[in-house]
């Protein structure tokens, strides 16, 4: 192991790498530090779906991104469009107009063109035609402004960028652990590392953290989030303990962003404590729209309707959190079987069935049936029949009269069999973290620049809050890391 790079990189997930890219091709040699085993590394970008939010204006844009789509694909697919200005709308309106204008715009303005960039360093993308559109009327329809997802899902997008870094010289060394960054005259200048448990200086003209948020560290979920959240299910890696905010903490770093908020969502009940790489995504459960969902006592606690789950999924976990028991189930009927994501048929899950709806509240766990089947009948009373039902659009088929209201595809649950599944909350990543610059340069306490500093990815705060819109932690990664890479090189290299 060498002991001296323009640019060292703390982490190796789609932020970490894609900065690690962009140092290496601005001339730098650049090193890539990762705690996990090999068979672990790549953070949480491993363990997600590969969907990715950029904006574009047709197909033509598309085909930039994806130029192996057939014109069998475009001839049978509504792709539409998903504008700049449309993004910006998604994300003023989740996060409650709190996202930073400044790294917003960042995020938006510069999305295609780093899809198009990560495409020209071998990364492949796909439709997601299994999770993101409809079939109607013979024609796939894409809905919720989510088109794309790396080829392989997070494990081919994070295999794809390893490949690349490894082709082009960045040297990745695993069960290698940050410990602290290294100063000299305020200049960061290298981090403190343990490896076999011999702990060296790494040094380094620049250093980019990129090692996510602190989800998968108990204690700080409760400090931060609140009480209740140390029993939280970890979608992702165990290793996003926090350990490079608080490295930058340590030498005076801003915290920035929304510390009690997180993304959270609908994950199988009885799930591990950790994310587990054979099952992936699995575990989550995201066609809730199509259904109700109901708590312990039997009741509704959400508009399971509100919006596409693309724009409510990552907050509803929260509320499955504050639920009594911190449990709740989704119901169906048959009509909708066919619009169930894959998720809903891997062998991890629990589920029951029945034929009637008497025998189907009987059987779900912890759950006051009586309560349950008087709410299902009082919902079946409140559904808009006469609206018709649309998978693609907010179809306005809603519920009237109920104290929680459905507000689109709202269904009558009249149609055995019916199928139930216990869900619990899947925390994927924190908001809080550091503050950073249009140069993604890492600020002080004195929101000043912290000389030879950068970070890209889920430790950037400021960016999301209260929610996200599904599919914007990659393309922030992506493009923060992009960023930060070229700005740490361009200073290692003066």
């Amino acid at each position: 192991m060498s002991d001296n790079y323009d640019v060292v990189v703390i982490g190796a997930g789609n932020a970490a790498l894609c900065a690690a890219l962009a140092a290496q091709e601005k001339g730098a040699s650049v090193v890539v530090l990762e705690c996990a085993p090999e068979s672990e590394s790549g953070g949480n970008s491993r363990f997600t779906a590969g969907a990715i939010r950029f904006a574009y204006n047709g197909v033509d844009d598309l085909l930039k991104v994806m130029p192996d789509l057939s014109e069998e694909e475009i001839k049978n697919t509504d792709f539409g469009t998903y504008t700049e200005d449309d993004f910006f709308d998604d994300m003023f309106r989740v996060t409650r107009f709190r996202t930073d204008p400044v790294l917003s715009e960042m995020l938006v303005k510069q999305s295609f063109d780093t899809m198009v960039w990560m495409r020209s360093k071998g990364l492949r993308f796909v439709p997601i035609y299994g999770r993101q559109a409809f079939k109607i009327d013979g024609k796939f329809k894409f809905w919720g402004g989510l088109t794309v997802e790396a080829w392989g899902g997070g494990e081919g997008l994070v295999a794809a960028l390893t490949d690349s870094c490894t082709k082009r010289g960045v040297k990745i060394f695993y069960e290698t652990r940050a410990m602290e960054l290294v100063q000299k005259d305020g200049a960061v200048t290298g981090v403190l590392v343990k490896k076999d448990g011999i702990t060296r200086e790494i040094k380094g003209k620049a250093v980019v953290i990129a090692s996510g948020g602190f989800e998968s560290n108990a204690e700080w979920r409760t400090r931060y989030l609140g009480a209740g959240w140390e029993l939280a299910k970890v979608r992702g890696t165990r290793f996003n303990n926090g350990d490079g905010i608080r490295m930058a903490l340590d030498i005076g770093a801003s915290p920035y962003g929304n510390w009690s908020g997180c993304h959270a969502v609908g994950w199988e009940r009885n799930a591990p404590e950790f994310g587990d790489l054979a099952v992936g995504d699995g575990f989550q459960k995201h066609s809730y729209p199509f259904g109700i969902i109901v708590n312990g006592n039997g009741e509704r606690f959400v508009d399971e309707g509100a919006d596409f789950r693309n724009y409510t999924y990552a907050k509803y976990g929260r509320e499955v959190l504050n639920q009594p028991g911190q449990f709740a189930w989704q119901i169906f009927d048959a009509k909708v079987a066919h619009l169930l994501r894959d998720e809903y048929r891997i062998r991890q899950v629990t589920k029951v069935t029945a034929d009637t709806l008497e025998e189907l509240t009987a059987k779900l766990e912890d759950v006051n049936a009586e309560a349950a089947l008087n709410t299902i009948k009082e919902y079946n009373a409140a559904v808009r029949t006469e609206v018709p039902f649309n998978p693609n659009v907010k179809d306005g088929r809603g519920t009237q009269g109920l104290k929680v209201p459905k507000s689109n595809w709202a269904n009558l649950l009249d149609t055995p069999p019916y199928q139930a599944f216990a869900i619990t909350c899947g925390i994927t990543f924190t908001f809080g973290g550091l503050r950073v610059d249009g140069n993604a340069q890492v600020m002080d306490s004195d929101l000043r620049p912290v000389p030879g500093l950068y970070a890209a990815g889920e430790l950037v705060g400021g960016i999301f809050y209260f929610n996200y819109p599904g599919g914007t932690g990659l393309m922030s990664g992506a493009v923060f890391g992009r960023v930060a890479g070229a700005a740490a090189a361009a200073v290692a290299k003066v």
